[in-house]
């Protein structure tokens, strides 16, 4: 585990010539289980204060945005809806059912369909499944960030991946082509805190 992290980290981000860049969001905290049915937790105090912060850090960091595809659970649209007052351009945003609580291959398979054509995607989404797709891209990067992503992606955290071979070549297997471009957590996070 990683000692205490600074409220962001970031890898030099060049804007990718070629291929795509994929943000990975993964949705801020939300209430306990037992509060409400999960479809419907809202994100809890702590959430609301870290989903602006991502936001601001989104748009110092300058990263360019076409579209947003995000689960429809209150807990990620709540993210969305904070992150979004923050950005100097806010893209269109699709509301994609198959990505709740989805698992990394749906969560693929839905990026390459709505994100073709396009070369700059945001998906903010759930772990198990959004954490296992930002390892599974990542096959280059600082070692430091590449380390820290394997450990956890915390709520409310950022990956930025760069994807040469775009959205048609997003590789789950062994071929990770993807370029771990920059990766940001509030600055409080507890990687044991679900």
């Amino acid at each position: 585990m990683s000692s205490g992290p600074a409220p962001h980290v970031t890898a030099s981000s060049s804007d990718s010539a070629a291929g795509c860049r994929l943000l990975l969001v993964r949705h801020a905290k939300a209430v306990p289980k037992h509060v409400a049915e999960d479809f419907e937790r809202s994100l809890s105090d702590r959430g609301r204060a870290d989903a602006p912060e991502a936001g601001r850090w989104l748009a110092e960091s300058g990263f360019e945005l076409h579209l947003v595809l995000c689960s429809p659970a209150r807990r990620t649209r709540e993210t969305w809806e904070l992150i979004a007052p923050a950005l100097p351009d806010v893209p269109p945003v699709v509301y994609d059912e198959r990505l709740y609580n989805a698992a990394r291959d749906t969560l693929a398979a839905v990026l390459a369909e709505q994100g073709a054509g396009l070369s700059h995607v945001m998906l903010v989404g759930h772990n198990t499944g959004i954490h296992e797709l930002a390892t599974s891209l990542c096959g280059t990067g600082p070692p430091d960030l590449l380390e820290r992503l394997s450990e956890d992606l915390p709520t409310s955290g950022v990956v930025v991946v760069d994807l040469p071979g775009g959205w048609d070549g997003l590789d789950l297997g062994d071929g990770q082509d993807g370029h771990l471009t920059a990766f940001w957590a509030p600055a409080h996070q507890d990687l044991s805190d679900k």
